[in-house]
C-alpha cells in the first residue's frame, strides 16, 4: 500500500476541481522554476512541490517525453524547448485588455460592485479598463478618466508600492503607507469623494514590478469588508497573467 503524505503537496493543497491529480502534480512540477533558476536537482523539486522523489521521477518522465523538462548530463533539470514555443505562441497572441477584462468581470460577477485597473500616469491615474456594476447605483467613473493619485484607495495604493511616488507623496503620511505595504491592499471611505467607498490592491507582472491598482468601488453604504479578500486575490491572479 503507497505511503501516505504527512504535508500535503502542492497540488493537493490547490487541486481542480473535477480536474486530475497526475496533471495538478506534474503542474506543480513546471511551477517550481523560479526567476533566477539555472537547474534544478531532485530533492530541490521534491522539496518545493512537497512530493515523493519517486513520485516527481515518474511525472518526470512523461513531462520529458513531452519536451516540458529537459534532463542535464549531471542530473539535474531545467525547462523543456517545448515551453519556449508554447511561451512564444502565447507572447504573439497576448492581450492586456482581454486578460484585464476578464479578471475584472468575475470580480464584479463576485461581488455585485464596479472593478477597475487604474495605472499612474505622472502625478496622476489614469483608469485604463472599467467594469460597471449591475446596480443602477453606483460611481460612474469610465475608462479613460483620470484620476488623482493621492486620494482614492487606487492612488494611495501606487503611492505605497511605487518608489518615485512614494517619495514625493507618502511623508506627509508614513504611517498610512507602511500599512498599505504591510497589508497588501487599501480600504477607504469618502477618500476621494465621501458617498463612494473603494477596496485596492497591487497589481505586481511576474517580474515583480508593479503595473497597477486592481480596484472595487461601490457607494459607501454597500461597503463590505469580505469583498477584501477576493479583490487582493483577483490582483494577484492577474499578476500571474501579465508578462
Amino acid at each position: 500500500m503507497p505511503r501516505k503524505a504527512a504535508v500535503k503537496s502542492i497540488a493537493d493543497t490547490s487541486a481542480a476541481v473535477g480536474g486530475v491529480a497526475a496533471v495538478d502534480r506534474a503542474i506543480s512540477i513546471l511551477a517550481a522554476f523560479r526567476n533566477g533558476d539555472s537547474a534544478l536537482n531532485l530533492s530541490e523539486l521534491a522539496t518545493r512541490t512537497r512530493l515523493y522523489k519517486s513520485t516527481v521521477l515518474r511525472l518526470i518522465t512523461s513531462l520529458e517525453h513531452g519536451g516540458l523538462i529537459q534532463r542535464l548530463d549531471d542530473g539535474s533539470y531545467i525547462l523543456g524547448t517545448e515551453v519556449g514555443r508554447l511561451y512564444g505562441i502565447y507572447s504573439s497572441t497576448f492581450s492586456l485588455d482581454r486578460v484585464v477584462m476578464a479578471v475584472l468581470r468575475e470580480l464584479v460577477d463576485k461581488t455585485g460592485e464596479s472593478a477597475a485597473y487604474h495605472v499612474i500616469r505622472g502625478d496622476s491615474r489614469l483608469c485604463l479598463y472599467r467594469v460597471d456594476s449591475p446596480h443602477p447605483i453606483r460611481d460612474h467613473i469610465r475608462a479613460g478618466d483620470t484620476l488623482p493619485i493621492d486620494k482614492g484607495s487606487g492612488g494611495r495604493v501606487l503611492i505605497a508600492f511605487d518608489d518615485t511616488l512614494s517619495q514625493q507623496f507618502a511623508q506627509t503620511d508614513k504611517a498610512l503607507y507602511k500599512k498599505i505595504r504591510k497589508d497588501g491592499y487599501h480600504a477607504s471611505a469618502g477618500d476621494r469623494l465621501a458617498e463612494v467607498a473603494g477596496i485596492s490592491a497591487p497589481v505586481f507582472d511576474q517580474e515583480g514590478k508593479l503595473r497597477a491598482a486592481l480596484t472595487l468601488t461601490m457607494p459607501a453604504h454597500r461597503y463590505d469588508e469580505r469583498h477584501i479578500a477576493p479583490t487582493v486575490e483577483a490582483a494577484i491572479h492577474l499578476g500571474r497573467l501579465i508578462n
